[in-house]
């Protein structure tokens, strides 16, 4: 490792552990993500197998409240652990919000570069591709996607893909914002002597774009990748809120809260409270995680 290379990691580490919001926003956020990811092993039961649901431990209060009960945040209307179906449910979100981010750069850098690059006819194109996908929602995607694929093949069809289908669908929904990042990336990079001298050279334009362009354009990248994970997630609770994301038989932390919002007002509250704690809790922790990266990589804004 090179000494410049030593002499930025040194910073990273040193400007990262003097900022006390930073660490304890990374701690929560390891912490959630591996207890979703641990969830077989850490949960007490499996909220899909229906051997381990027994219905007449449905709306058991917590421990610190029902002294007979076994559950420590109690259980749902359907006899589910709290605990365990948070711990299924975050992996369920983290892996929606992972994967659509990673489907959201993939096409949004690779748009954004071709079109900063090329420029004319095609960056136009491309760019008022890029404003038509912005005038349609997240929710408005999912609502004609959602409907389509459950009339042509059922609700029991969809309930096997739900993962991937919101992945695609927040995923397609929200590239742009790459797209038009990198494009203004681009379009600086392109002018400056190291662009010119590879041309002159003879590299060809696809390594240029993609050896010498992109690496230079990434310091935004991953400042959006960083915050637009937790609005995926977010995207994915509010779309299963309203029916159309993740079904009540596989739990993500917004079908949970959805599925305890009518029992609210009945004194069942924990069943909505506690997913709804976690959901807020990651979604607050990766945006402050964001916010901190933002201001580090760049160096007009960050405060020593």
């Amino acid at each position: 490792m090179s000494l410049a290379a030593r002499l930025r990691e040194s910073y990273f580490l040193h400007s990262f552990l003097r900022d006390p919001i930073a660490v304890g926003s990374f701690l929560v956020v390891v912490l959630l993500v591996t207890a979703g990811f641990l969830a077989p092993v850490l949960a007490p039961m499996n909220p899909y197998d229906p051997a381990q649901i027994d219905v007449m431990d449905s709306e058991m209060a917590p421990m610190w409240i029902d002294q007979d009960s076994t559950f420590p945040l109690g259980t749902d209307a359907q006899g589910r652990d709290i605990l365990s179906t948070i711990l299924y449910g975050t992996r369920v979100s983290v892996l929606i919000g992972l994967g659509a981010v990673a489907l959201q750069a993939a096409l949004g850098i690779g748009i954004g570069l071709v079109s900063g690059y090329a420029g004319g006819r095609i960056d136009a194109v491309l760019m008022r591709v890029a404003d038509v996908q912005l005038s349609f929602s997240t929710y408005m995607v999912a609502i004609f996607l959602g409907a389509i694929f459950q009339a042509t093949f059922g609700v029991g069809r969809y309930e096997q893909i739900a993962v991937p289908f919101l992945i695609a669908v927040i995923g397609l929904a929200e590239w742009p914002q790459y797209a038009r990042t990198v494009r203004a990336s681009v379009l600086a990079e392109k002018k400056k002597e190291y662009v010119e001298a590879a041309r002159v050279i003879g590299l060809p334009s696809r390594r240029i774009m993609w050896r010498h362009i992109l690496p230079n354009t990434m310091t935004p990248v991953l400042v959006i990748s960083t915050v637009q994970v937790a609005n995926a997630i977010m995207s994915e609770a509010a779309l299963s809120f309203i029916g159309l994301g993740m079904p009540v038989t596989k739990p993500s932390l917004g079908s949970l809260i959805k599925s305890g919002f009518e029992y609210i007002f009945s004194g069942s509250w924990w069943i909505t409270l506690f997913p709804g704690v976690v959901l807020v809790l990651l979604i607050l922790t990766i945006n402050l995680l964001g916010d901190w990266m933002r201001d580090f990589l760049n160096p007009k804004l960050y405060k020593s």
